[in-house]
């Protein structure tokens, strides 16, 4: 049985007070809509604060199991197409402010990164990463794994930044560009 992924924290990209936009219903059956994005998986939500509760674009809400201060319940998964232009315009912001304070996880990836196939490695799913950046990102980590982004952009000759490298992948998931994922949950 697959385990469903679920997120504990999510940071908010847009607070619609009013519900969407679009929605034709009297304004007393509205409900405001947060549209999120996952700590952990960068999955995309749409959720439903507590009575009373303004929320702020980058705050971070609490919605796993336990007890919950803003977020009543969470509607649920939304595609990238249904996130309203603000939160189009905060989620690379967002998504470089994880990626930024969870470096390690990421450092990780490059140190630990294997083939998918004989013919294709992880690490040539990242953009401008191909098969001379690969062999010298697998010789350099032999000889001592990565410490951070720094060291592998001075260790692998002419690298693209590995920061960038992986926000570029993780957006690109989310427009689900391709069927590999090696980020964003599902």
């Amino acid at each position: 049985m697959i385990q469903e992924i679920k997120e504990e924290y999510a940071i908010v990209l847009d607070f619609l007070p009013n519900g969407y936009p679009f929605d034709s219903r009297p304004m007393h059956m509205k409900t405001p809509i947060a549209q999120a994005i996952g700590k952990e998986h960068f999955i995309l939500l749409e959720l439903v604060p507590k009575k009373g509760q303004f929320l702020q674009p980058y705050q971070e809400v609490y919605m796993g199991s336990g007890k919950r201060d803003h977020i009543h319940h969470i509607i649920g998964k939304i595609q990238i197409d249904r996130l309203t232009q603000t939160a189009i315009m905060e989620l690379e912001v967002v998504v470089k402010s994880i990626v930024e304070k969870t470096q390690k996880r990421f450092v990780d990836f490059f140190n630990n990164a294997g083939p998918i196939n004989t013919r294709r490695h992880q690490l040539e799913l990242l953009p401008g990463i191909g098969k001379k950046h690969m062999w010298e990102i697998l010789e350099q980590r032999k000889e001592k794994l990565f410490e951070s982004f720094e060291d592998i952009k001075n260790r692998v000759k002419l690298m693209p930044n590995p920061e960038s490298t992986i926000i570029k992948r993780i957006i690109a998931e989310l427009n689900e560009e391709d069927r590999y994922r090696l980020f964003v949950g599902t």
